[in-house]
């Protein structure tokens, strides 16, 4: 069976501008890597528009109404140092938004069991109430609370492996014990957070990685940490958030890691999903800037997943 893959054209419309790292390249780079020999068969679903309402479970109003009200008519703004829109850019966070939840409700039907989004602009940057870091939406925020509302389910996990430390992901679920965040992620490094003595209500396990680390600390903070805590946590859904910028070829971090890191680390999750939520499992794309990287490191996930 063909693993689902949720996107829409108009992701590769949002253009924060030249030379940005967060470039429709990399989506480029992923969809080439679905269609390669070598990965595993997709069938591709145009993603739906994200609702005002779903934003609102995570988002405060006034920032969404702030993102609406931003959106140019042409070239670009920036509402921070980083984080851009274009003419597009709003409808490519509200499709990104929108594929997560489609996913999610995907996994709880009949046929499919996990899920992959092709996104972007990235999400898990997206605080309850500050877009920064590349992102608008919290894409995998969204998707958590709206499996939560249409899905009558008690405990999810979200395991974020991007390079950066998903603050905003961590904001949003910091005080809800219904939601397990695991995340690896290099210290010091963009946006400084994540220490490990920061643990919610006890629902966040973090495992900063020192710059140059690579596969061997890597696996061992799943093993020794965070596999762990989710087999006792028992989640009804995992989400992932799947940025590859941990990847030794990546421009804007330290880390080592190589295709068969996402290979193992995605296969150790479909195990998880398996165990605890008959295999419900939903991955959407964050980071990841080498697009030789994100070429590689797609295809090990999504054959990973399938």
């Amino acid at each position: 069976m063909a693993l689902p893959v949720y996107t829409h054209a108009i992701c590769l419309d949002h253009e924060p501008g030249p030379g940005h790292p967060e470039s429709p390249l990399r989506l480029q780079a992923v969809l080439r890597a679905l269609d390669d020999p070598a990965c595993a068969k997709t069938e591709r679903i145009e993603a739906p528009l994200a609702s005002r309402a779903q934003l609102a479970r995570v988002h405060a109003a006034g920032m969404i109404e702030a993102l609406f009200a931003a959106s140019p008519a042409h070239g670009q703004i920036f509402l921070d140092a980083d984080t851009a829109m274009s003419a597009h850019s709003l409808t490519a966070a509200l499709r990104a938004a929108g594929a997560a939840c489609a996913a999610v409700d995907a996994v709880f039907g009949d046929s499919q069991r996990r899920a992959f989004c092709a996104v972007r602009p990235p999400g898990h940057h997206a605080t309850r109430d500050t877009p920064m870091g590349f992102c608008l939406f919290n894409n995998i925020a969204v998707a958590a609370a709206h499996a939560f509302a249409a899905h009558a389910i008690e405990r999810i996990a979200i395991i974020d492996f991007d390079v950066h430390h998903g603050n905003g992901t961590a904001d949003i679920f910091a005080n809800d014990s219904r939601v397990m965040y695991a995340s690896t992620h290099q210290v010091p490094l963009y946006p400084g957070t994540g220490g490990v003595s920061q643990r919610g209500v006890g629902n966040l396990v973090h495992v900063p990685l020192a710059a140059g680390a690579g596969s061997r600390e890597f696996r061992e903070a799943f093993v020794s940490r965070i596999l762990p805590e989710l087999d006792r946590f028992a989640p009804q859904l995992v989400l992932v958030s799947a940025g590859f910028d941990a990847h030794r070829l990546d421009p804007l971090a330290n880390l080592n890691l190589d295709a068969e890191d996402y290979a193992w680390v995605t296969t150790e999750l479909v195990a998880i999903a398996d165990r605890h939520a008959g295999g419900r499992l939903v991955s959407t794309l964050e980071g990841g800037y080498s697009l030789t990287a994100l070429h590689e490191s797609t295809i090990a996930h999504i054959n990973a997943l399938a």
